[in-house]
């Protein structure tokens, strides 16, 4: 079951499709499986052999037909390190030369932004943050790389991600961070929620393979 808050991608929107799955999230309605938030959505997955698909409709209109406070909804602040360019953002300079910026004056507005998580998708874990400022807004790879490593941070068009795992992806990639987001092990496996919001913060390769060693022995 799937409920709509709007036809726009923008932060209040989301805001209240956050909210409002949380609301449903503390009520803990026997046979809801799931609630997955959404740039403007909020869908239930449900085991209809412990709960009534009707009586769900009308629970879900009550509790919709009052206006759901967002004011409290903020989030997690996260920063994340990210060495730019080189190995790790083979597709920086293209960008850098899309936008007509240098590297460093592309690396720096990307790192200016404080972005939204609106969603997890895609791949488990796979933050859609927003929104890029207009002059790095590139559209995605015309073929897909058939691997995009682990760490990796992208943008597609006035999105920007970061790739969970090791998986094939169009996006166009700027740069990697060591900080993991996905540990299907852990208590909580997704470093990022939706309506958190996060900062890139610009180190040099020095670090990067410092943190990774810090981030190996964590789980070891």
């Amino acid at each position: 079951m799937t409920v709509e808050f709007g036809d726009a991608i923008d932060p209040t929107t989301n805001a209240r499709a956050v909210a409002f799955a949380e609301e449903i999230r503390k009520r803990a309605w026997r046979g809801v499986v799931d609630i997955v938030p959404t740039y403007r959505s909020v869908t239930l997955h449900v085991d209809p052999l412990h709960l009534n698909l009707v009586a769900l409709m009308k629970r879900v209109r009550c509790l919709a037909a009052f206006p759901v406070d967002v004011r409290g909804e903020g989030g997690r602040r996260h920063s994340i390190p990210v060495v730019y360019g080189g190995e790790w953002g083979p597709d920086l300079l293209d960008v850098a030369a899309w936008a007509k910026l240098s590297v460093e004056e592309t690396v720096r507005v990307h790192a200016s932004v404080e972005y939204r998580v609106f969603m997890l998708g895609f791949a488990p874990g796979f933050p859609y943050l927003g929104s890029v400022p207009d002059r790095l807004a590139m559209t995605r790879l015309p073929t897909p790389r058939r691997v995009v490593p682990a760490g990796s941070v992208g943008i597609a068009e006035h999105q920007t991600g970061i790739y969970p795992v090791a998986i094939p992806g169009g996006w166009r990639i700027i740069g990697r961070t060591p900080m993991p987001l996905f540990r299907p092990t852990a208590d909580r496996p997704f470093l990022l929620s939706p309506g958190d919001s996060v900062r890139f913060t610009p180190i040099e390769p020095e670090e990067f393979y410092h943190l990774v060693r810090e981030c190996d022995a964590d789980r070891a």
